[in-house]
């Protein structure tokens, strides 16, 4: 029995609610381990299951938190690969703003040697979530121009990695000018955009004639249209967020959310094989289930031998409510990352 720290929801709906508890955890079952995690990755994943925006987020009390690093202190009984002592980083289907996790033997992988717990708990949910898109359903290709939203986040920054080490040429875009500054100085991006009211036409000078073959969407709205618009025939369009239904308070602010809910671009499935493009989306929570599909999929994701995840932020367990509020504000580059 271990007395742990915990951040809890008592239910979804307001950040505010969220509260650091001491509680019991139970010795690790016989195919799980217990590790004493040392970082935190947050994810926007996080923020919209707190909110009540998220539709896999568990009913009454829960602990948010989806990915993490440390070092195992115990092991159950019918597990053979690991020992107390090792580094690992590991993934969770929620749980993972604690101290101390127990976790089933096969979501825990280890940490490369010369890779931090800060690093390691902002690889494995966007690592994922970029190799998934690009590669599973992007059907990514060396020489396709590929365009990647919020190139400065964690997602980004591993997507744009990715297409680099395939051959692709890419496009990032971004909010604010900083970051501008900060993809030019450290990723390897093609080109970089400031999303603003004339996105179109600076997206179609990145192109230089190139057709777009692939989008990494995440923000929605008009972006969201605006790209799909550009997007050329058997083209893809992979969506897996929304950053323009994201609230900056505690809160959702409903009347915001509905009224972009009712203006959000509506593409009409059967113009589709008219207009010879797809339009793609995808949870990466869902792939906890698939446990064997995510294990292939990470085989394949090391195998490209990236650098360790940009780790923009980091705070420390006590400042947890600060580190979310910076990261609604989208202010921050790279991985925001809590220190246990």
């Amino acid at each position: 029995m271990i007395e742990r720290q915990v951040y809890r929801m008592p239910k979804a709906g307001a950040i505010h609610n969220l509260q650091l508890r001491t509680e019991t955890l139970e010795e690790p079952g016989p195919d799980e381990v217990c590790v004493r995690v040392r970082a935190i990755g947050l994810n926007f994943a996080d923020v919209f299951a707190m909110q009540g925006l998220y539709s896999a987020t568990p009913a009454g009390s829960f602990i948010p938190g989806l990915e993490f690093a440390g070092e195992i202190v115990a092991v159950g009984e019918s597990v053979g690969e690991w020992q107390v002592g090792d580094r690992v980083m590991g993934v969770t289907k929620f749980g993972g703003y604690v101290s101390h996790i127990n976790s089933h033997h096969r979501y825990v992988i280890p940490l490369p040697d010369r890779w931090s717990y800060e690093q390691g708990a902002g690889f494995l949910v966007q690592g994922l979530t970029a190799y998934y898109a690009l590669k599973e359903l992007g059907n990514l290709k060396p020489g396709m121009a590929v365009l990647i939203h919020s190139a400065a986040g964690g997602v980004g920054i591993l997507a744009n990695r990715i297409c680099k080490k395939l051959g692709a040429y890419t496009i990032g875009t971004v909010g604010r000018p900083g970051k501008v500054d900060f993809l030019r100085r450290q990723e390897a991006y093609d080109a970089v955009i400031l999303r603003g009211s004339d996105f179109y036409e600076e997206l179609q000078q990145a192109l230089n004639g190139r057709p777009l073959c692939l989008i990494m969407e995440c923000i929605g709205g008009r972006i969201l249209e605006l790209g799909w618009r550009a997007l050329a025939p058997m083209g893809r369009m992979v969506v897996y967020g929304n950053a323009s239904f994201s609230s900056h308070g505690s809160r959702p602010n409903y009347p915001s959310l509905f009224w972009r809910f009712l203006r959000r671009p509506k593409i009409d499935p059967l113009r589709l094989p008219t207009e010879n493009k797809s339009l793609m989306g995808f949870n990466l929570i869902y792939l906890y289930e698939q446990t064997d599909l995510m294990h292939e999929l990470l085989q394949k994701l090391q195998a490209l031998e990236l650098e360790p995840q940009h780790v923009g932020q980091v705070f420390a367990f006590d400042e947890m409510h600060e580190a979310i509020k910076l990261f609604q504000q989208g202010k921050s580059v790279g991985k925001v990352v809590i220190t246990v």
